[in-house]
């Protein structure tokens, strides 16, 4: 009991004395009985727990204090934000009142000084009048033209020098003011975005470091270190040494020759605007060609926006405004043409952003520059034309690396990756196991893709322009439109006329566009989220994808009948018939079993086309090949034709028959597509027959068992079986064994040509 008491003792003693002092507290456990530490230390144990509890029933009593000082803190987190952006503003107005009360102060003790010389100014005329008699008042009056004309020289020199120093630099001072121009524009936009306040003033020049002067201009001798914290901000006559013009004009104007300096100055300087406007013949090759071009025009305009301010009536607002306009439509008409030359859409907008600065600088100094906003529409169509040209190398890509099959996905990943890319629901394919294919091939995918991706980059042109969100909606669906109807359409009509592509490929080709065709909602869902202006809205423009996908689909499918023909037509060209075979071979021709072969093939991949389409392509490849195999009887090459060789005629006819009742496409009703081979039915039947005498009388009638036999097609071919009569065909069994069928032949023949006369009017 003694030793748990002492163990207290110790832990109160740990508890509240200094840890420098614990050492010889913690070295007398030891010096106790044997095992003395153990039982301390459970008993430290205990204590720490009981210190855990209390700590833990603490922090459950102040946890919702807790949350709230935290809830508070965010408050006062926001408030301070909002705060120092009003104290930068503040900080901002405050330097400019000191710098206009520095100002006031110099004026002010200027009058003064000036004040204090009026009266030596009187002295010093009434002492003139005394001393006039005097020889050295004579000699000062004859040298002192000469003296005038001197400091006149002197003067004009000097503002000579002024004036060749500006004109190379002037796109320093122009560079300085569009990038103070620019960061005035970033500054206000976080402004509006943070505290829903800021509005555009006029900008000011700011170097960073110290600055010297060189041939009468202030430069920068840092200026790459753009990112200092502490700025300088500078007016024009901080940035430029203007006492030159100062010191010239007031010399001209007290020697009473002030209007012979205003004329030379403004000669000059329209000298130099002319000079300053003229571009270098590659400008139009970087986008540091126009950078250099925008700050000579700027740096020379912020020059005489300052002596237009700073003199009185050295120039006039007249004389800007006329230099202003003048400069304005030679720009204009520079851009216009530089940026015809250009094919890369990444210069066309950085060139866009220039012009943007470029007319918000000089707004700045109150040069209207309407007039190039509206050249930014014009400069916007070119960049949308060489965007269109850049996407239609990339459908073009797309389009020779696809390998028109339908794509297969193996995992539940794969199909999540393929319709995040492109909006495809079909609950059948959804329900299937994996692995499985989905209909559409890898193309349409990266041509959705590509679209929006489109989107985005005509977007960015829009930009800082000003204009209203329906107007930038106009300006996308527009743009989108053209890539649909205009580039998409051609490269898809140039894929499709390509000879590598066959009828699989164009198989394909529809299912795609169908796919694409069904997208062009999301598009337009697309572009709603993108500028928050509804569909329904008035003068919304729509998207035409639809009639491109759908120009694309009838191009494919009249591609698909065209190749089929052609294919048709190969078979046929294989055909060698024996025209003067005594009898048939009993089976039919094997050229027309393998074209028939070909066709079942080619049908059962039609299956995944919309029915009327696979239901057209088979009804126009049996309406071909009848009329090719009806072309091949009545061609006027061959001159005769045996009984046998209709025979083996007609066996081919037959297979033909039964490919058609075959179905080889769903869809058909009854025997509509055996009709396609009627008329090779009718004739062969006639002659097969021998059915003349039916086949006159009933002529001309509806319901005549060969109505579809033409009297010409049936002469055509009698004609060719009758000159066999000297080669011991049918016609000479005839005249052998019965004259009377030699009469009715030539009597069938001499009615077959009055029918077919009558038939001709």
């Amino acid at each position: 009991m003694a030793c748990i008491t002492e163990h207290e003792r110790i832990l109160q003693e740990i508890e509240s004395t200094d840890t420098a002092c614990v050492g010889p507290t913690l070295r007398s456990i030891y010096d106790d009985q044997p095992n003395a530490h153990k039982r301390f230390m459970e008993k430290l144990d205990a204590r720490i727990r009981n210190h855990d509890r209390e700590i833990e029933k603490m922090c459950n009593f102040h946890h919702q204090g807790f949350v709230d000082a935290i809830t508070e803190l965010l408050k006062v987190r926001a408030d301070a934000e909002k705060l120092m952006v009003r104290e930068i503003t503040v900080t901002a107005q405050t330097e400019e009142v000191i710098r206009c009360r520095i100002q006031q102060r110099n004026m002010a003790t200027t009058v003064e000084k000036l004040q204090l010389c009026i009266p030596g100014t009187t002295q010093g005329h009434n002492f003139h009048i005394m001393v006039s008699q005097y020889r050295f008042c004579q000699i000062m009056a004859e040298n002192l033209p000469r003296l005038r004309e001197e400091i006149k020289e002197i003067s004009m020199s000097d503002l000579k020098d002024f004036l060749e120093s500006i004109r190379k630099h002037s796109d320093k001072v122009g560079e300085t003011a569009m990038r103070q121009a620019q960061q005035h524009r970033t500054f206000n936009s976080a402004v509006a975005k943070q505290a829903c306040m800021g509005h555009y003033t006029k900008p000011v020049y700011s170097l960073n470091g110290r600055t010297h002067t060189h041939n009468g201009l202030m430069m920068d001798d840092d200026t790459g270190d753009e990112e200092e914290g502490d700025e300088e901000v500078l007016t024009a006559q901080d940035l430029v040494d203007f006492s030159p013009v100062y010191r010239c004009l007031h010399i001209y104007t007290v020697l009473g020759d002030r209007e012979t300096f205003e004329n030379y100055y403004r000669k000059q300087r329209k000298k130099q605007a002319r000079l300053v406007l003229q571009p270098q013949a590659n400008m139009h090759e970087t986008v540091e060609g126009y950078r250099r071009y925008f700050n000579q025009i700027v740096g020379f305009f912020v020059v005489e926006d300052h002596i237009l301010h700073a003199t009185q009536g050295l120039v006039t607002r007249a004389f800007t405004d006329e230099l202003w306009n003048m400069a304005l439509s030679k720009i204009i008409a520079v851009l216009r043409t530089h940026s015809s030359y250009c094919d890369d859409p990444d210069l066309v907008l950085e060139l866009k952003n220039l012009i943007v600065i470029f007319a918000d600088t000089l707004q700045g100094y109150g040069f209207p520059v309407n007039r190039l906003f509206d050249l930014l529409f014009e400069v916007r169509d070119q960049y949308n034309e060489t965007l269109l040209k850049k996407w239609a190398l990339v459908f073009r890509e797309i389009f020779e690396l696809d390998n028109y099959s339908p794509i297969p996905v193996e995992t539940e990943e794969e199909y999540k990756l393929v319709v995040s890319r492109f909006p495809f629901h079909d609950a059948e394919i959804e329900k299937q196991d994996f692995p499985k294919k989905l209909p559409m091939s890898q193309s349409v995918p990266q041509i959705y893709t590509q679209v929006k991706e489109f989107i985005y980059a005509s977007l960015k042109f829009s930009e800082s322009l000003h204009r209203s969100s329906t107007e930038i909606d106009d300006m996308l669906r527009k743009s989108t439109n053209l890539l649909l109807t205009r580039t998409l359409s051609s490269c898809l009509q140039n894929l499709i006329k390509k000879p590598h592509i066959g009828l699989t490929e164009l198989v394909q080709i529809i299912i795609n566009t169908t796919h694409l065709e069904q997208a062009c909602r999301y598009l337009e869902e697309f572009i709603t989220n993108i500028t928050n202006v509804l569909p329904e809205t008035v003068h919304t423009t729509r998207l035409y994808g639809l009639s491109t996908f759908k120009d694309a689909r009838h191009a494919a499918e009249g591609e698909i009948y065209t190749k089929l023909n052609q294919k048709i037509d190969e078979f046929i060209q294989l055909a060698d018939y024996e025209w003067g075979m005594a009898e048939s071979d009993g089976r039919a021709s094997g050229y027309l079993m393998d074209l028939i072969n070909f066709l079942r093939s080619t049908f059962q991949v039609f299956t995944h086309l919309p029915g009327k389409v696979a239901q057209t392509a088979c009804m126009s490849a049996c309406k071909h090949l009848s009329t090719s195999l009806m072309q091949m009887l009545l061609d006027t090459e061959l001159k005769q034709i045996s009984m046998g060789a209709i025979q083996q005629f007609n066996l081919d006819v037959i297979q033909c028959e039964l490919f058609a009742s075959s179905e080889p496409v769903p869809g058909f009703q009854g025997d509509t597509l055996q009709l396609a081979f009627i008329d090779l039915r009718q004739l062969l039947d006639l002659f097969m027959v021998w059915d003349w005498s039916t086949y006159l009388a009933d002529y001309g009638q509806p319901t005549s068992k060969y109505l579809r036999v033409n009297p010409a097609t049936a002469l055509a071919l009698l004609e060719k079986m009758k000159d066999t009569s000297k080669k011991n065909n049918i016609f000479s069994q005839f005249r052998k064994n019965d004259r009377d069928k030699q009469k009715l032949i030539e009597t069938v023949v001499k009615q077959l040509r009055i029918g077919n006369n009558q038939y001709n009017i």
